[in-house]
């Protein structure tokens, strides 16, 4: 087998598609198309690199690395988020996935800072073997609405539903975040961050929630988007109906406009419960942390030699899709 590892071009993008479908084993929704699109060519932060191997005229593998911002300490950290990967069946044991992605890394080494993601159990020791890092658990808490909502909270441990569940609850977030001039100023009301935290704007939020492929919905604080919005959609995990708390975003970090954020979504979301990253062993609005929960980051050095000290991660930078 002679193997060529090249950039993609939008010439390949079909058959990326194709493969994609036929290796995670997708079925013709129409929403895939529209999602790759989303993700890798209308990112806030910028196209998506990407990368496939080819043997002749076949497309035998595809990595794709999503760009993500960080402001860390007051400095901008350019970064990658690993993500989409395929082999195709024709061509798996052959170390394509491995091949791909270290030519990546090696072509981006100058130009990012990091490279980051949450691997699941199966395919966290092959970025083990290439060099990532565990950094550890983000920590998640939850809060049940209602007694219904207790049992299933532990039952429910299997992955989320990728699609969001149809709900009325709250407002849609592309109405709330459509007032630029509001998200701008409470933006600016952020103290620095506790550790890494993405870099926060108007286009990056319009772009990141207001997709319709994945239904988020928002409340607003009581004195208006200046003083705080909350983000969420909702999804089924097993027999439970979850309310991901994706964005949460109080005027001067305030907790206790967190803590009213927060509450208004319990109030509003028709789940068995709400759950967020983040937010101390008891985090705002009576949210209770999960021990030993919580996906695991995992990092790897490209242009920045070591991690950052701290980490701030809203479950809206690591929702998988």
């Amino acid at each position: 087998m002679t193997l060529e590892i090249r950039r993609a071009v939008p010439n390949d993008r079909p058959e990326i598609l194709a493969l994609l479908a036929r290796s995670l084993g997708r079925d013709a929704d129409p929403r895939y198309d529209a999602l790759y699109a989303w993700k890798h060519e209308e990112n806030a932060f910028g196209p998506s690199p990407a990368w496939v191997a080819t043997d002749g005229e076949r497309l035998a593998g595809f990595r794709v690395l999503m760009r993500w911002e960080f402001v860390d300490r007051g400095s901008v950290v350019r970064a990658v988020r690993a993500v989409d990967t395929a082999t195709h069946p024709d061509f798996q044991g052959q170390g394509i996935f491995t091949k791909l992605t270290l030519h990546a890394l090696d072509e981006l080494r100058d130009e990012v800072g990091f490279v980051f993601n949450t691997p699941n159990d199966q395919s966290r020791p092959g970025y083990l073997k290439m060099g990532w890092q565990e950094i550890g658990r983000v920590p998640t808490a939850v809060r049940p609405i209602g007694l219904a909502g207790i049992p299933r909270i532990a039952t429910a441990r299997v992955p989320a539903d990728r699609w969001s569940s149809p709900s009325p609850a709250g407002d849609a977030a592309a109405d709330v975040l459509a007032d630029k001039a509001a998200l701008e100023r409470l933006i600016a009301s952020l103290p620095d961050a506790r550790g890494a935290r993405t870099r926060l704007s108007p286009a990056f939020l319009r772009w990141r929630y207001d997709t319709p492929l994945l239904g988020y919905r928002a409340v607003v604080a009581p004195g208006g988007i200046d003083e705080g919005i909350a983000i969420f959609r909702i999804r089924a995990r097993g027999a439970a109906r979850e309310a991901a708390l994706s964005a949460l975003i109080a005027a001067r970090a305030d907790r206790a406009i967190e803590s009213r954020l927060t509450r208004a979504v319990a109030r509003v979301a028709d789940a068995d419960y709400v759950i967020r990253l983040g937010g101390g062993i008891v985090a705002p609005g009576g949210m209770v942390r999960l021990p030993g929960q919580g996906p695991l980051l995992t990092w790897r050095a490209l242009a920045t030699s070591t991690p950052p000290a701290a980490w701030d991660l809203s479950l809206g930078d690591i929702e998988l899709f």
